[in-house]
């Protein structure tokens, strides 16, 4: 798989069609007034697992739910498998950013966890055993078993990360779409999350995940996908962590050897010069 520079064409393992899991072409997404992404191009083959990555506002939550279907496109194309991003919710596995879960609401972990299930169960229709087993089997990935029955609002807030994360494995997708799973955890639920994903990648999932954590991104993923509004460089992490892409995205001059694995203090340099949304 080959670096992807704005403007130039895209080639290597991606450009065949065979492989690809997730298929973009020309996409556009418009968010009020604003162009929240422009001319994207690029492949996601089988067994994948890209990193997304660009500053605050860079369309990554727009391209994860564009992909999903939720998002109507401007211009261009998604196929998923071949197929409209429609005709293949039951091959994703979803985990939005926080914010779009109510705390307060008067709910279980395990009952928060079988929302996972609504898109295969139905609003109406009651719950099979086989539900259940799946509700207990995410809970149990996610080492939260024993707080099942514990009120969702009592939970501190990397237990209600896990719990959420549990919802998104209930759906039982092979492409897990995880928009910043990590984002202010503590470190024993980051830790946990990094050994699922290996696990899950291990297993050939596929995983498209977004994420501001440079360091972690070049350590677990094994492709990156750097945004800012537009794709500014695709491939693999030491090919894509060079001064010039870094410098393109976010704005900042970084010295270092191009082609050469990223330090940890350049990593760090990125993230401070990153903005709000």
């Amino acid at each position: 798989m080959a670096v992807r520079l704005r403007g130039s064409p895209l080639h290597g393992p991606l450009a065949a069609a065979a492989a690809a899991e997730l298929r973009l072409s020309g996409v556009c997404v418009r968010l009020g007034d604003r162009l929240a992404l422009h001319d994207i191009s690029m492949e996601v083959a089988r067994g994948a697992f890209v990193g997304l990555i660009g500053p605050n506002g860079s369309g990554k939550s727009t391209l994860l739910r564009a992909v999903l279907g939720i998002l109507p496109l401007e211009s261009g194309s998604i196929e998923v498998a071949g197929g409209p991003p429609g005709e293949a919710r039951d091959r994703f596995a979803y985990l939005p950013q926080r914010g779009q879960l109510d705390v307060n609401l008067p709910l279980r972990a395990r009952d928060v966890v079988m929302m996972g299930r609504i898109r295969r169960t139905g609003w109406a229709r009651p719950l099979r055993g086989e539900d259940r087993q799946i509700v207990d089997w995410a809970l149990e990935l996610v080492r939260l078993s024993d707080r099942r029955n514990a009120p969702f609002r009592e939970l501190s807030f990397g237990q209600q990360q896990r719990v959420l994360f549990a919802r998104a494995l209930a759906q039982q997708g092979s492409i897990l779409l995880l928009d910043e799973p990590m984002n202010g955890v503590d470190p024993r639920t980051q830790e946990l999350f990094v050994e699922l994903l290996r696990g899950f990648h291990g297993e050939g999932k596929t995983i498209v995940m977004a994420t501001h954590d440079l360091t972690q991104a070049a350590a677990i993923c094994d492709n990156l996908c750097v945004l800012k509004q537009r794709l500014v460089a695709y491939g693999p992490v030491d090919e894509v962590l060079t001064e010039d892409v870094l410098s393109e995205a976010y704005g900042v001059h970084l010295h270092f050897r191009p082609g050469a694995a990223a330090p940890g203090h350049l990593l760090g340099d990125v993230h401070h010069h990153e903005s709000g949304d």
